[in-house]
C-alpha cells in the first residue's frame, strides 16, 4: 500500500518562509538589489532544480552564486568554462594507483570538481558542446559514469550556471536538449542608480563580511520535499498546461488555435518539462509566500524564467525584435484562465482532460 505524499503542517510553511526570508537577509549582505533574481535562484533551489543565469560582464553573477552556497552551509565549487576544458575535468578521472604493500597497480577513480552540492558553471558557453555535455547525466540523473561505473553525487545537488549574452566570439551556444534541463533561465540586469550608489559606497570601504549559514542539507532536502507535494488544484494544472501548449504547432488534422503573436514569431514551442516545472515552480512559490497551495498568480510568476529558453522564436522575431520575453507576455495577456473562456486559445484546453 503506497504511502500518502507528506503535505506541509502551518509550522512547516511558517520554517520555509523564516529559512526563505533568512535567506535573502544573509545575501543581501553582500549583493546589493536583484531582489528577483535572488527570489528566482531561491526558487530554483527549493525546487530541486538548476538555473542558467544570464547577464553581461560586471553584474556579480559570480559572487550571488558563491554568497548563496555560504548561507546555505553546503558544499560549493566553481569550475571555470574554458575552450581547452575537457568532461574528465569536470567529471573526474581514472589515474593508476599502487598498493605499497602489495606491489599492485589498480585504476582508481578521482573525482572532478562536479561532486560538490553547489555549482557554478562560470561562463557555460565558453566550452566546446562535448564538454558542456558532461554535465548532462549529472544535472538530470545525479551521478556521473566513469569507466563503467556510476558514481553518485552528493545531494542536495545545484548547477547555477552563468553566461555573457553579447560576447560571440570564441563561444559555443548551448544545445536546447541541455537549456531543457535548467529549470530557470534568469536574466540579471542593471542595477538602479540608487543601487549602483551603494555599490560604490560598500566597494569604496570593503571589509570582510561574514554570511552566517542559515540552513543544512538535510532540511533543504526536506524542505524540498514538501515543495514537491504541496497541492496544486486541476484548474491551476490546465492554465499551465495550456500556456505551455499554446506554443506549440496544432497536431495533425486539426485546427491551429494558436495565438496569434505565436504563429507570427514561434518556430519551436516548449515541451512537457516547462509544464512540469511551471507547477513546480508554482508550489515553490505558494509555500515561500506563506500560502499552503499554488494557484494562477504563482503559474503567472513563473512563467517568464520557465519559458523564455524553451520557446524558439522565428525569423520574423529577429526582423521585428521581439524576444521570446515578448511572447510569453503576450501569452499571458491572450491565454484564458478558466476552462469555459470563449477566447479561440481555449481550443488548447480541449485536448486537456
Amino acid at each position: 500500500m503506497t504511502e500518502p505524499a507528506p503535505t506541509a503542517s502551518h509550522d512547516e510553511i511558517a520554517r520555509i518562509r523564516e529559512v526563505h526570508d533568512l535567506l535573502k537577509a544573509e545575501i543581501g549582505k553582500i549583493i546589493v538589489g536583484q531582489d528577483d533574481v535572488i527570489e528566482q535562484m531561491l526558487t530554483c533551489i527549493f525546487c530541486r532544480g538548476h538555473a542558467l543565469v544570464v547577464g553581461v560582464p560586471g553584474l556579480a553573477k559570480t559572487l550571488l552564486i558563491s554568497t548563496i552556497a555560504k548561507s546555505l552551509s553546503l558544499r560549493f565549487s566553481r569550475i571555470q568554462f574554458t575552450p581547452d576544458l575537457m568532461p574528465s575535468d569536470i567529471t573526474g578521472t581514472e589515474v593508476f594507483q599502487e598498493d605499497k604493500t602489495t606491489g599492485q597497480r589498480m585504476l582508481q577513480f578521482i573525482q572532478g570538481p562536479i561532486f560538490a552540492n553547489v555549482i557554478l558553471a562560470d561562463e557555460i558557453n565558453r566550452t566546446p558542446p562535448k564538454t558542456q555535455a558532461a554535465l548532462l547525466e549529472a544535472m538530470q540523473e545525479g551521478q556521473v559514469t566513469a569507466g563503467g561505473q556510476m558514481y553518485p553525487l552528493p545531494r542536495p545537488f545545484f548547477v547555477l550556471a552563468t553566461q555573457n549574452p553579447i560576447e560571440q566570439e570564441g563561444t559555443y551556444p548551448l544545445p536546447e536538449a541541455q537549456l531543457d534541463r535548467f529549470m530557470y533561465q534568469i536574466r540579471i540586469g542593471y542595477p538602479t542608480a540608487e543601487e549602483e550608489l551603494e555599490i560604490v559606497r560598500r566597494s569604496a570601504h570593503k571589509g570582510e563580511v561574514d554570511v552566517s549559514s542559515i540552513v543544512g542539507a538535510e532540511e533543504i532536502m526536506q524542505m524540498q520535499t514538501l515543495v514537491r507535494h504541496a497541492p496544486a488544484a486541476d484548474h491551476v494544472i490546465k492554465y499551465a498546461l495550456r500556456l505551455v501548449r499554446a506554443t506549440r504547432q496544432p497536431e495533425p488534422g486539426t485546427d491551429d488555435h494558436r495565438p496569434q503573436v505565436v504563429r507570427d514569431y514561434v518556430g519551436w514551442g516548449a515541451g512537457p518539462r516547462a509544464s512540469e516545472n511551471l507547477i513546480l515552480a508554482a508550489k515553490a512559490r505558494a509555500l515561500l509566500s506563506g500560502h499552503t497551495h499554488a494557484d494562477i498568480d504563482h503559474v503567472r510568476e513563473a512563467a517568464l524564467p520557465v519559458l523564455r529558453h524553451r520557446v524558439l522564436t522565428n525569423f520574423n522575431a529577429e526582423a521585428d525584435r521581439v524576444s521570446t520575453d515578448d511572447v510569453v507576455r503576450q501569452l499571458l495577456e491572450v491565454v484564458p484562465v478558466a476552462d469555459d473562456a470563449p477566447d479561440a486559445a481555449a481550443a488548447v484546453d480541449r485536448a486537456i482532460p
